[in-house]
């Protein structure tokens, strides 16, 4: 992925019982590696005895006593290494989300790279700025540019630097963050916005101590409507008070004007293109009619993945 970005740049919503960050287990910063890796299921708790045995007898450290007896791969004590820093990914066997989310199963690798360039670009032109931005609409002209991809690796990228984070998937007609973080739908965004529902939609993600995802919901007759009432105003300014940053997957723009709404009601845009795949023209109306709207546009992303 390569980025290119070019800077042009205490209402709260009701809720029932606890927020999704106070109802968060925060992990103790003092575990050592072997309560890690069994809180976590990858070593039997049984077999952390046997490990310290040959610990104390080789006179080495915990993970290389679990590698010589074989219980443990290099890949389990370096997942257990981030967890003790606060930097939280997967490895190749949970089963938590898709293979899509590079943030979380690749976390060393090039595209992973391109993304923490772009979240420290972001960082700098947009999040950390004054007046204080927290809301950022993830945009694209047309659908299978890799918007929802970018939004949900963007969100776990801001979670591993210690930012309280809320992805919306504001895509009430095709969402997809519910499938890529393997998460129920059943309430959501479209559930608050018909007042069926309140911020306890929004779910914690276990496996990122900082991240909290509120899917699109049950799709709704009405989106573009729904989006115009003042309870989407007051879910921003609620998320706004409660996470650090907030960004929003939208449906594609020229397809649906629900985008448009985001982008002005969230402050403003990130637009995302595909190589060989996004239509020149339909990108500069885009932009043209964001800019229009006096939407800021924080920058543009060439996703070549």
């Amino acid at each position: 992925m390569q980025s290119n970005l070019q800077t042009t740049v205490n209402n709260t919503l009701p809720i029932s019982g606890q927020t999704a960050i106070q109802q968060a287990q925060q992990p103790n910063a003092e575990q050592s590696i072997g309560s890690i890796l069994v809180k976590t299921g990858k070593l039997e708790s049984e077999k952390t005895e046997l490990i310290l045995k040959h610990q104390e007898l080789k006179h080495v450290r915990f993970g290389e006593a679990a590698i010589q007896l074989g219980l443990l791969k290099e890949d389990d004590i370096r997942f257990a290494l981030a967890r003790q820093y606060h930097y939280y990914y997967l490895l190749p066997d949970d089963l938590v989300g898709s293979d899509e989310l590079i943030a979380a199963y690749q976390p060393f690798s090039n595209q992973a790279e391109g993304l923490r360039t772009l979240r420290s670009q972001l960082s700098l032109r947009w999040f950390t700025t004054w007046p204080l931005r927290k809301t950022l609409s993830i945009v694209s002209a047309g659908s299978g540019e890799g918007k929802s991809y970018l939004a949900a690796n963007l969100a776990i990228m801001f979670s591993q630097l210690g930012k309280r984070t809320l992805l919306i998937d504001a895509d009430m007609r095709h969402g997809r963050q519910h499938d890529l973080f393997k998460l129920p739908n059943q309430n959501g965004l479209s559930s608050i916005l018909s007042n069926r529902s309140d911020a306890t939609s929004i779910q914690h993600i276990p496996a990122f101590m900082d991240l909290s995802i509120l899917t699109s919901g049950p799709t709704p007759p009405n989106p573009q409507e729904l989006l115009g009432r003042h309870l989407f105003v007051s879910l921003l300014a609620y998320a706004s008070h409660e996470f650090d940053v907030v960004l929003i997957d939208t449906p594609p723009a020229m397809q649906y004007a629900d985008a448009t709404t985001i982008a002005v009601l969230g402050g403003g845009a990130l637009l995302v293109t595909r190589q060989d795949s996004t239509r020149l023209e339909d990108t500069r109306k885009l932009t043209d009619r964001l800019t229009e709207l006096g939407v800021p546009m924080v920058g543009a992303v060439l996703n070549r993945f």
